[in-house]
């Protein structure tokens, strides 16, 4: 293994999950021509409805990835299969429980966010459509992190492309010709989700040998496996709830500074988006390889991916930033015309231009976590780095501003990267000292 191996299944990864923000800029778009601006208003909360939901058993593609790598890395077929079908289990019940919810998710989701009553229909009529699109987006979930754990890394991104390209173009066709406004955006991604998970399972069945058996009910619910396959996932959920705080209380504060900083710091946020999934990429690429390793022992393998982790956490982290300081001028045009908030932006983007760096060795070391399936190191590294954060916040604001914000928000990000990095010698000796152990033993008897 070396860097161009690394960068072989890095760089597929990167354009897959980075395609994600940018169907949601295409969807805006296509609404933002309709005439009345309730439309995207519509969009926009129904959009973040969603990604919260979904947000939160993110875990299930990331947790899928871990598991599959590691049962790849040692050959052993039936726990590969065991590996997909536990989390779809799990992904069809969640799915269900949220078509079961609906009502209640939509008016504890308005309650919050109380829209204007224009914005307010063509949200729920969004939300009644896509909704039915819950059990399938989440079984994608599993299904796109188990392909990514057998390094079936094109066959993935072939399959998120494809969804994305359907979302597309029904997305216009419905909008443009058969002017179905909001409804139409919807019904769009409804497809997608379905069409997407039809084909990849098709596909998987395709590809099963001809000796396959479907694994029994025992097997399934095997409590050992199935009991660390729970834990892993609580405990990347409370990661993705501590998120889900610190961007609504960054959101919340910076909607009290007016609403032209609101608007500067929610397209900065979007940037930073796009560099947080370009890191994503070269996490998947490290849970791959550490899960591949840990199934077949091999301790060389796990050090080398985690010393080439670590060099393109540095490097990556310089790529983005130096982009986007010679890009920025084209960059920010992109996402408004008004020059208060331009310069606005330009006050604040020192801000963005240190995201990159205090940010990825948290993000990419990650993966390597998730690969090695111990989640509570991530668990814990992100709740300190939220004490931390909430204690700057109520330093730093009433006398910085949004700078204070911003200072807030960056100092958490590097304590993700810290706090998670100081586990790496615990994560090392936990995982390969039974190994040692048995050749120091062996060393003794000759």
């Amino acid at each position: 293994m070396n860097h161009r191996s690394y960068l072989a299944l890095a760089i597929p990864l990167i354009i897959s999950t980075i395609t994600t923000p940018l169907l949601g800029v295409v969807d805006m778009a296509v609404v933002g021509q309709l005439p009345n601006p309730a439309y995207i208003g519509g969009v926009a909360i129904g959009t973040i409805i969603f990604n919260t939901m979904y947000w939160l058993f993110g875990f299930l593609r990331v947790s899928t990835s871990g598991f599959a790598a590691q049962a790849h890395g040692a050959n052993d077929e039936r726990q590969q299969v065991l590996a997909l079908i536990r989390p779809l289990f799990i992904a069809f019940s969640v799915g269900i429980s949220f078509l079961f919810l609906q009502w209640p998710i939509l008016h504890l989701a308005f309650a919050f966010i109380s829209p204007a009553p224009d914005v307010h229909k063509f949200a729920s009529d969004y939300f009644s459509i896509r909704i039915w699109g819950a059990p399938f987006t989440l079984m994608n979930y599993v299904v796109i992190g188990w392909l990514i754990g057998r390094s079936h890394i094109k066959l993935s991104l072939s399959l998120q492309l494809l969804m994305n390209l359907i979302n597309i173009i029904l997305t216009v066709i419905f909008v443009k010709w058969f002017f179905w406004g909001v409804s139409g955006v919807a019904a769009a991604t409804l497809i997608s989700e379905i069409t997407a998970l039809i084909l990849s399972l098709l596909m998987i069945i395709k590809a099963l040998p001809k000796s396959f058996s479907f694994p029994t009910i025992k097997e399934i619910i095997d409590p050992v496996p199935f009991k660390k396959m729970m834990a892993m996932n609580r405990d990347l959920m409370i990661r993705t709830i501590c998120l889900l705080i610190v961007f609504n209380l960054f959101t919340a504060k910076g909607a009290s500074f007016g609403t032209e900083i609101l608007a500067a710091n929610a397209i900065l946020i979007q940037i930073h988006y796009m560099m947080a999934y370009s890191f994503d990429g070269f996490a998947n690429a490290s849970s791959i390889y550490v899960g591949k390793a840990i199934g077949s022992n091999n301790e060389s393998l796990y050090k080398k991916t985690l010393s080439l982790s670590c060099q393109w956490a540095l490097l990556s982290s310089l790529f983005i930033t130096g982009v986007y300081y010679l890009c920025k001028g084209y960059i920010i045009p992109l996402f408004t015309q008004t020059q208060s908030v331009i310069e606005l932006i330009n006050t604040y983007e020192q801000w963005i231009m240190l995201y990159p760096i205090s940010a990825s060795f948290g993000l990419i070391l990650y993966g390597v976590f998730t690969g090695a399936t111990e989640a509570k190191p991530i668990r814990n590294s992100i709740i300190y780095a939220l004490a931390i954060f909430l204690v700057v916040l109520y330093v730093s604001v009433p006398s910085l501003q949004n700078h204070g914000l911003w200072l807030a928000f960056i100092i958490f990000s590097l304590g993700r990267s810290f706090f998670l990095a100081i586990y790496i010698p615990k994560l090392n000796r936990k995982l390969f000292s039974i190994k040692g152990d048995r050749y120091e033993d062996n060393s003794r008897i000759s």
